[in-house]
C-alpha cells in the first residue's frame, strides 16, 4: 500500500486500531515471555534445592537410625 502521510500510515485504512493494538499486544508479550521464564526457571531451581536438601537430610536421619539400631560399626564390642 502506499499512504501519503504518517496519519494515513497509522490509521491503516480504517484497521489502525486493530493493526496497531496487535502490534502492542505482540510487543508485550514478546517483553513478558523471557521475565515469565527467568521467574519459573528461579522458581524451579529453588524447589529442587529444597527437594534435595530434604532427601540428603532423610538419606542422613535414616543412616543414623540404622547404625544406632544396628550398632555402630565402629565401635569394637567387649
Amino acid at each position: 500500500m502506499h499512504w501519503n502521510s504518517l496519519a494515513e500510515f497509522l490509521a491503516m485504512g480504517r484497521h489502525g486500531l486493530y493493526v496497531w493494538g496487535s502490534v502492542i499486544v505482540m510487543a508485550l508479550l514478546m517483553l513478558a515471555e523471557p521475565i515469565l521464564l527467568r521467574h519459573g526457571r528461579k522458581q524451579l531451581i529453588a524447589r529442587l534445592r529444597r527437594q534435595y536438601s530434604a532427601e540428603i537430610s532423610d538419606s542422613r536421619r535414616i543412616a543414623k537410625r540404622d547404625s544406632d539400631f544396628h550398632g555402630n560399626p565402629g565401635r569394637s564390642r567387649n
